[in-house]
């Protein structure tokens, strides 16, 4: 199918330092939207996913506070309602921004599960790090009353829950979607897929499906989603222009257009990290393995302008 998917995070949800107000979301939104509609009105099919990071941990923190009066909610709840949230705030931008550049589709959010397989070694080695830090003495108290895995960040001075991670198999509403963009070639809708990696479900041995306490990557879920819909393009959007060698140090160098083996090489040495860079450039050599034909890492300014070949960090089968 051609068409875009593009894969929303950092600034385009959440503003570092900022106040997490839901205005603040609306603001971050609005800076979005203008340019995903850009994207649409050039008449591809366009799909989005996003991040949840941020507003899942407000949530755990809303649990925390509430749980003298409330039942704590797993977290598999927890993802569900993020992706309600999350896709309630970009239908209310993103439908006004399409309608000023005469643009008729209907963006609709499906919330999304996601299989992961119940014997994945991540249900034994938990590694995601979930929700705020917490001093050794509330550490103590949780592992003991809750059972949570905590590890202790030096850097920060505290110690923070980490959940398992396994990596995703099936997205399960993604042939209901398909069908969806067919019947109409993709004209009518916008589909909010996947947020947050997707609800991390396990098959259960009569063929239904069980949440589960976990976090899936959400760059490695878009790449599934991107390749199970046959989306030709995966834009994946954070908060910096593009992916960097030496990032950081002498020497840093901002990476244009490069090769599918130029950027296997570079991770092969190590040059993008585990919990930022690393991720969404395993997610783009996957979506190229599996029959996609260009990557892209970018932000939310520089999108349309990637898009073009004239931003970003792009990557062609």
């Amino acid at each position: 199918m051609p068409g875009i998917l593009v894969a929303l995070g950092g600034n385009a949800l959440h503003r570092a330092g900022g106040n997490g107000s839901w205005g603040e979301a609306r603001g971050q939104m609005r800076l979005a939207v203008s340019v995903l509609a850009e994207v649409a009105a050039a008449g591809e099919v366009l799909v989005l996913s996003h991040g949840n990071g941020p507003q899942v941990g407000a949530l755990l923190r809303q649990n925390e506070l509430a749980a003298r009066e409330i039942p704590p909610r797993p977290m598999d709840v927890l993802g569900a309602e993020t992706q309600g949230q999350i896709g309630y705030l970009i239908q209310t931008e993103l439908t006004p921004a399409l309608v000023r550049r005469g643009v008729r589709r209907t963006v609709l959010t499906v919330i999304s599960r996601t299989e992961v397989s119940a014997t994945d070694a991540a249900f034994s080695h938990p590694s995601k790090p979930v929700g705020r830090y917490y001093p050794e003495d509330d550490a103590r108290v949780l592992r003991k009353q809750y059972g949570w895995s905590m590890v202790y960040d030096g850097a920060r001075g505290g110690w923070r829950r980490v959940v398992p991670s396994p990596r995703p198999v099936r997205w399960i509403e993604g042939d209901a979607v398909r069908s969806l963009l067919e019947s109409s070639g993709g004209s009518n809708w916008i589909p909010i897929v996947a947020g947050g990696g997707g609800i991390p479900v396990v098959r259960r041995p009569d063929g239904t499906f069980e949440g589960v306490e976990a976090v899936i990557d959400k760059d490695l879920a878009a790449s599934m989603v991107a390749r199970e819909l046959g989306i030709r393009t995966l834009a994946i959007v954070t908060d910096v222009p593009g992916a960097a060698v030496s990032f950081g140090k002498r020497g840093e160098r901002w990476l244009t257009q490069v090769s599918k083996q130029e950027l296997a090489d570079f991770y092969k040495r190590g040059e993008f990290g585990d919990g930022s860079m690393g991720p969404k450039v395993v997610a783009g050599l996957e979506f190229l393995e599996g029959g996609g034909r260009r990557f892209i890492i970018t932000d939310i300014p520089s999108l349309a302008r990637a898009l073009r070949g004239e931003a970003g960090t792009r990557v062609d089968a």
